[in-house]
This record gives structure tokens, sequence and C-alpha cells, in this order.
């Protein structure tokens, strides 16, 4: 246990000192990229804020979420992230294409930060931006059947090969709608809820039932063990997303028995790794493969995607924090446990580097070093196992 606290305490620390007055920064190194307010990584260690209690770390998620919701688009999308330069917000919404999970992140932090301090009058004050952001998402189907459309690069695997209707940003939407529902209830918001849920389930899992988006190919993909990350017009992309997995555990997406299915095969995909971190994307994708063109083109400066790395079949802490919840809400803490156990080891590499990533094959650490989001993986399933922490789902 002496270890789990020492492992804790310095995740703790990382994110201190990624505080900063305009909310937390993806990065305790000096990398200009990385000393910036990001939506998704803000909110993701915002949600640690929560579970670790901490006021001044809770004072840093409310002052990240203020920071974003100044800087939101006219056309209702939120930025990918925010900086100041000479006292001036410098806002971007986004490289090669835009971010979809900013504005679903956004909705999640707005939410679980109001429910958790009980400043109701908090989510009152930000009411119209995050309306604006769930009139955005509506749009985003194009065809008023439930599922967003998401472009190559669209959300935070922004170098991978998804797109289309994206696994990992239809649960975002369905958990986003929910949490906003706990504040703004109405018949025709849980009607909405129910019908994502149910086109997800429809489109994603090995159910018979219900009409597919694209018949032919659900057909040919064969859903057996788990939700594939994502399907457009000429089919579905097979390969395992842990994270977008995750989250359908957490979500209750899914029959039992599919639910089973999924635990199983990420049990068997997190023991063939050497770091037991089990990765966001496997199999990756290989020279050989169709898909590699597509996967070494889609990169604006240099290319990370290489086999076992990165987006492309590495190993991340803050993915496995997720993981490590979803196995949580399985009633399997002693698995849970181990994973905590894993991520902590890693993120102790180095004298504590707190890595973005790993290659998966040789254990060898890849990215940025003191990375918050490593940290907040590790904190929020500490205080779940140990604290009775619970975000709201």
């Amino acid at each position: 246990m002496e270890a789990l606290n020492i492992a804790y305490d310095k995740s703790v620390e990382l994110l201190e000192k990624c505080s900063t007055p305009h909310g937390f920064v993806a990065s305790a190194e000096d990398i200009t990229n990385y000393k910036r307010v990001w939506t998704r990584d803000g909110v993701i260690c915002g949600l640690a804020a929560l579970a670790s209690g901490k006021g001044s770390l809770i004072d840093t998620f409310k002052r990240t979420l203020e920071t974003l919701a100044s800087a939101q688009h006219p056309a209702g999308f939120m930025p990918s992230n925010v900086y100041y330069k000479n006292g001036e917000a410098v806002i971007s919404y986004g490289g090669l294409a835009g971010r979809v999970d900013a504005v679903t992140w956004f909705i999640i932090g707005v939410c679980q930060y109001a429910n958790y301090t009980g400043e109701k009058l908090f989510f009152t004050r930000h009411k119209d931006v995050v309306q604006k952001c769930i009139n955005l998402l509506d749009a985003w189907e194009f065809n008023g059947k439930h599922l967003l459309y998401v472009p190559l690069s669209g959300n935070w695997a922004d170098e991978f090969i998804t797109d289309g209707y994206v696994l990992y940003d239809q649960l975002l939407r369905l958990w986003a709608l929910r949490c906003y529902y706990q504040f703004v209830p109405s018949e025709t918001l849980a009607t909405k809820i129910q019908e994502v849920k149910r086109q997800i389930e429809i489109n994603f899992t090995a159910t018979k039932k219900g009409e597919k988006y694209h018949e032919k190919a659900f057909t040919e993909a064969a859903i057996e063990h788990y939700m594939p990350c994502s399907f457009n017009p000429s089919g579905y992309r097979k390969q395992f997303d842990a994270f977008a997995n995750s989250l359908a555990l957490l979500l209750d997406v899914g029959s039992e028995g599919f639910k089973k299915k999924i635990l199983r095969h990420a049990r068997i995909t997190q023991k063939e790794v050497p770091l037991y971190l089990i990765p966001p994307f496997r199999p990756p994708v290989k020279e050989w493969d169709n898909e590699w063109d597509l996967l070494v083109n889609n990169c604006k400066y240099e290319f990370r995607n290489y086999p076992y790395e990165f987006h492309n079949g590495g190993s991340w802490p803050m993915v496995n924090g997720f993981y490590g919840l979803a196995l949580l809400s399985m009633n399997e803490a002693e698995k849970a446990t181990e994973t905590l156990h894993a991520i902590n080891y890693a993120n102790g590499l180095k004298e504590y580097g707190f890595y973005e990533n790993f290659n998966s094959k040789s254990s060898v650490p890849n990215g940025v070093r003191y990375c918050a989001w490593s940290a907040a993986g590790a904190v929020l399933l500490h205080r779940s196992l140990h604290a009775g922490f619970k975000l709201l789902m």
C-alpha cells in the first residue's frame, strides 16, 4: 500500500505542476504545444482533480472550463486548445481537422464539476455554451439518424485512421447527453439518449436486431468479441479500441453477454503486452497493410505512428486509467488494482517521467515527459478503488 500511496502522491504533484492561472496544461515540460489548455486533456485532468478532492486542483479545473467557455467559436464548437501570448488568448480549433471530442468533453466537464461541487450556478452560467454544443452535435449527425459523423483526425487519435461513425465519439456523446440530462431533464432529451444508445448497440455490437446503417459492411465485419473502432461508407475498421470499449462498459452499452466478451478480449490483450498496459488500437497497422499509406500521410509535422507506438498500438497510461474504471464497473476490483499497479509502474519509469505513451512491444517510452493526463489516469483509478469516487455516468 505504501508504494501505491507514493505513486499517488507523485501523480497529484504533477497535476499541481501543470496547474496555471488559466487551467491545466498538457505537460510540465517546456514544450510550446503542451503548455496550453487543451479541452480533452484539461477535462480529463479535471475529472482527476475531482477524484482527488484537493481544493486547489478543483479550482484549476474550474479555471480550465472558464477558459474554454470563453473561447467557444460563434458556430458552437469548442477550442482544441488555448494559450496566452502577451496576455492575449490564442485559440486553435484544430489542425488538419476540428476536434469533435472537444465539444463532448466540455459538456462532460461542466456537468461533472457542477455535480461534484454542488455549484449549480456554475452550470447555469455556462448553460448557453453547453446548449450550443448540444445543438452542434445534432447538426454533426448530417442525416438525423442519431450517430455523429466524424472527420479523419477529428478526435484525440488525431493521427490515426478512424473516421466516419467513430465508436469513441458516439460514446462520449452519450455520456455528455446523460450528464446534461441531470441538469436539464426533458422527455425529448430522454428519448434522444435512448436512440443514441440504441444506434450504438445496433451498429457496433453483434446484435441482429434493428436496421443497420450499412448492412453489407456490418455483415462483412462479422462483429464477435468487441465493438469495432469505426465504420464509414466504405466499411468497418475492426481494430479493438480500448478507450472506446472501456467507455462502453462504463456506460453500460451492449448486452451483458457482449460486455463480458469485451472484457475477456481486453484481458487477453492486456496480458500480451509487456507493460500490462492495453493499447488504444490493436492490432497495429503495418507497412504491408492497405491502410498504411493513409496512416503515413495523416500527420502535419512528423510521422509518429510506427507499429506498436503512439496511436498505432502504443500503450497509454491515461487510456488504462479508463480501462481500470471499466473493470471496476464490471465488479473486477482485483483486476482494476492490477491495472493501477501497471499504470504506476509505467509512470514511475525514468524517475517518474510520466511519459505520454510506450512502445507496447519493447516498453520503450515515447512522447512527452511529465504528461498531465498520464497522472490523471492514475489518480482517477486510485481514488475510485480506494476512496469510492464515482463519476456521473
